[in-house]
């Protein structure tokens, strides 16, 4: 795609009690969200993330854990290592350690075997000259041995061994401080730790973990009409969708969700409620409301909290709507009420919002795939359409595919998808084996 530079007009937005004004050259990838007639009242999908990553910092609080504790938090500090690892040569495998300088002429030789190594235990008898020590895996290599000869290449004999290939310096020996140096960066701040991050932080010693603190995140859906899944409902309700489906994306071990609740379409009880829990979270979410209908009331009660946007508007299909910014000390997130609607957005700009309030690193980029089959649609924003890994090309290529519509209501169709293919918006119709981009689906 065709990478195009403009300015957007100069933005404020009020942080920590001071205002910042904005007004430079934003590099956007193109994708035509950012064409002169959306430019108006919609900005496109990379300048709102953007936004997010240039405005929204991590809550400020750490706390420390211990290692079994610390699974899926976010790290606050690098990691170091406190020692060397492995800390002392040791066995790659059992078999017999030997000085191969001692292996005079050219063999086959016999060597005495003169001690017995396990693993854990601190060795005592060097290996001087011809002679060999039975070693197991992990047990440190004596003194004046160089190589660790497998028990399957030599024939044991009594208390001697016979050995008829002459082994390398370093065969099968673990250096002291060949997987890290003493004092060496493991992990970044920033890593999310998971069971490769832990292992890592064991081996560097690292018992005790600085990490974010949890992440309080209020969740608010709107809508009269919305009543619980599964439950009663009358003629023109509908079953809750985004609450069971956002509290589901929600469930990670760094974000903890202290309140749910169902508001009603008026505007007094939502300023009410949405003060309440701006009050108590980092991150108040929203469903439905954010429109310019007369029954929305969500950023109505927003502004009368006195919040602020970061945006509102993106040019993007599904989720045209979706808002962000502040209410009080509180972070908002406004998505559109229509499920997948809400669902897309959350993946694109809910997530991106979690990663940056807890210090995590960059969301998984997206990478190109290419269309089962031919698509023709209404140009105007950038389409985010569910679509489903289907194999590979002749190249090499993934190959994804996928509904002739975006339909923002269609809750099935979301199941079956991998993650979601982003069409140009100014683009009307593309070919089989199209490249697009694709952003798999994911938690956090």
């Amino acid at each position: 795609m065709q990478h195009r530079a403009r300015a957007f007009p100069a933005y404020q937005f009020r942080r920590g009690g001071s205002t910042m004004t904005i007004h430079q050259a934003i590099a956007s990838p193109g994708c035509g969200c950012d064409s002169q007639d959306m430019l108006h009242s919609l900005i496109s999908i990379d300048e709102a993330l953007a936004r997010i990553a240039g405005h929204i910092a991590p809550v400020g609080r750490t706390e420390a854990l211990s290692l079994d504790h610390a699974f899926g938090r976010i790290l606050a500090q690098p990691v170091r290592s406190r020692a060397m690892a492995p800390a002392f040569d040791n066995a790659a495998m059992d078999g017999y350690a030997i000085a191969t300088s001692a292996l005079t002429g050219a063999g086959p030789w016999v060597l005495p075997v003169v001690a017995r190594v396990p693993a854990g235990q601190a060795v005592t008898t060097p290996v001087a000259g011809a002679v060999a020590a039975r070693i197991f895996t992990g047990a440190p290599v004596p003194l004046g041995a160089d190589s660790v000869v497998m028990q399957e290449d030599v024939l044991r004999d009594g208390d001697a061994i016979h050995l008829s290939h002459r082994p390398e310096p370093g065969l099968n020996v673990r250096r002291a401080g060949s997987d890290m140096a003493k004092g060496a960066t493991v992990l970044d701040k920033g890593r999310r730790l998971g069971p490769r991050e832990i292992a890592a932080c064991a081996a560097a010693g690292a018992g005790i973990l600085r990490v974010r603190r949890r992440l309080r995140v209020a969740l608010l859906v709107t809508g009269d009409e919305v009543r619980r899944a599964g439950g009663a409902r009358e003629e023109a309700q509908i079953w809750d969708v985004n609450t069971p489906m956002l509290t589901a994306g929600l469930a990670a071990a760094d974000v903890d969700v202290v309140a749910s609740a169902h508001g009603a379409d008026n505007l007094a009880g939502l300023v009410r409620e949405l003060g309440d829990m701006a009050a108590q979270a980092d991150l108040v979410i929203t469903t439905g409301g954010i429109s310019v209908g007369e029954e929305d009331h969500v950023k109505p009660a927003v502004m009368a909290l006195g919040g602020e946007t970061l945006f509102s508007g993106v040019a993007i299909k599904p989720g045209k709507p979706v808002s962000v910014g502040r209410i009080g000390k509180a972070h908002w997130l406004g998505l559109p009420g229509n499920p997948v609607s809400a669902f897309v957005t959350w993946q694109v700009f809910g997530l991106a919002l979690i990663r940056a309030l807890s210090g995590a690193g960059p969301a998984p980029t997206r990478r190109h795939v290419v269309t089962a089959g031919p698509i023709r649609r209404k140009p105007g924003r950038c389409e985010l359409r569910p679509a489903t890994l289907a194999g590979f090309d002749g190249h090499g290529r993934e190959i994804v595919s996928f509904e002739d519509a975006t339909h923002s209501a269609r809750v099935g169709l979301l199941s079956p998808a991998d993650g979601l293919m982003f069409l140009p918006a100014d683009v009307e119709s593309l070919p089989a084996g199209a490249l697009v981009e694709f952003q798999p689906f994911c938690q956090s």
